[in-house]
């Protein structure tokens, strides 16, 4: 169970080109309310490409 007052939330990300679900990370709502997008390695497409937080 959540602690009371806790800020943090469990995202899925996903891969821009392949749409694959390569990533489980967590992240400060608070903090960061915008959808989160960042530079990872996906294995289908073999390189780095942008993935975006799926909901």
């Amino acid at each position: 169970m959540a602690k009371k007052g806790e800020a943090r939330e469990r995202i899925t990300l996903e891969c821009l080109i392949c749409h694959e679900e390569n990533y489980r990370t967590e992240k400060n709502k608070r903090n960061t309310p915008d959808k989160l997008e960042l530079k990872k390695y996906c294995s289908r497409c073999q390189k780095t490409t942008l993935h975006k937080e799926k909901k």
